[in-house]
């Protein structure tokens, strides 16, 4: 592992942490913990595997136990909701209801939908930084999108939360 294999990942690793945590200064923080964890343990790192996974499975458990630690809700900064829009309509009404309804995600279905659709990861390795089975992952993905299609349609154009004042019809799933 070098510098340069490292700083290639740098910006899929801020943009993750920014859609983790919602916060520019607390992904900035999570970024530089991750780094450091991974100097700490880089001999645990197999030359020759996806230094990619490897370092967002750092990521992602250093997040979790931030976030066991102290629970934060917060929205997405405006940069990171920007690359949110360019990547749907641009529009930023859109952007903010989305970020809304991305927030109202239980976590381990809204960590799937960002490493899959965010940082356009494949199942398997989505699977290896989140440490549960591929099928899991194809599950949670398939939910965290219906659900964000619920909240989507139901997600108001004004200034409430996500879905707020409409409730969402429970659909019987067998």
């Amino acid at each position: 592992m070098n510098r340069a294999q490292i700083v290639e990942q740098l910006p899929g690793l801020r943009r993750y942490a920014r859609a983790l945590t919602g916060n520019a200064w607390a992904a900035d923080d999570l970024v530089q913990d991750t780094l450091e964890r991974a100097c700490r343990k880089w001999l645990l790192w197999r030359s020759g595997s996806d230094l990619r996974a490897w370092l967002f499975t750092l990521m992602h458990n250093l997040y979790l136990n931030q976030r066991r630690a102290t629970v934060l809700v917060q929205a997405l900064d405006a940069e990171a909701l920007a690359a949110v829009a360019d990547r749907h309509d641009g529009s930023r009404e859109t952007a903010l209801d989305l970020d809304r309804c991305l927030q109202r995600l239980p976590p381990e279905q809204r960590a799937v939908l960002l490493l899959v659709t965010l940082e356009d990861m494949a199942y398997a390795d989505v699977a290896r930084v989140l440490d549960v089975p591929v099928g899991t992952v194809m599950s949670r993905l398939s939910r965290a999108r219906a659900r964000m299609r619920e909240l989507m349609e139901a997600a108001p154009t004004t200034t409430q939360p996500c879905g707020a004042g409409a409730p969402v019809a429970l659909r019987r799933m067998k």
